[in-house]
């Protein structure tokens, strides 16, 4: 089983209409077969998200956060997890808005490589 726990991820790729950039910095908390976390960063104000870990190390998410033009937006993500040559954690994730027009996306985001 991979443990999240006190990881820190950033954003490397994004597609669609997602507010996340690589100046958006993701702080994980894992415990048992539950994942929370919080995000900060470029448009994003504050966020926070809370997942379920499947067998497969997957994470089913639901995510909210408050950018900075004051707006609220919620959505769904799942992660698909990728165990790289050096150790870190990379989650392949497919996302949609539960607010707004519904719209989805995709986004990569990587551990930071603690120093």
């Amino acid at each position: 089983m991979i443990n999240y726990h006190d990881k820190i991820f950033v954003t490397v790729n994004s597609t669609g209409t997602g507010e996340v950039s690589q100046e958006t910095r993701f702080h994980y908390r894992h415990e048992g077969s539950i994942v929370w976390a919080t995000y900060e960063g470029g448009s994003i104000w504050w966020g926070t998200l809370m997942a379920f870990v499947h067998d497969d190390d997957s994470l089913d998410m639901r995510y909210q956060h408050l950018n900075r033009a004051g707006e609220f937006k919620s959505g769904r993500c799942h992660s698909k997890p990728e165990i790289l040559e050096d150790g870190r954690i990379r989650l392949h994730e497919e996302w949609q808005w539960t607010c707004d027009d519904h719209s989805s996306g995709t986004s990569i985001i990587e551990e930071v490589k603690k120093n």
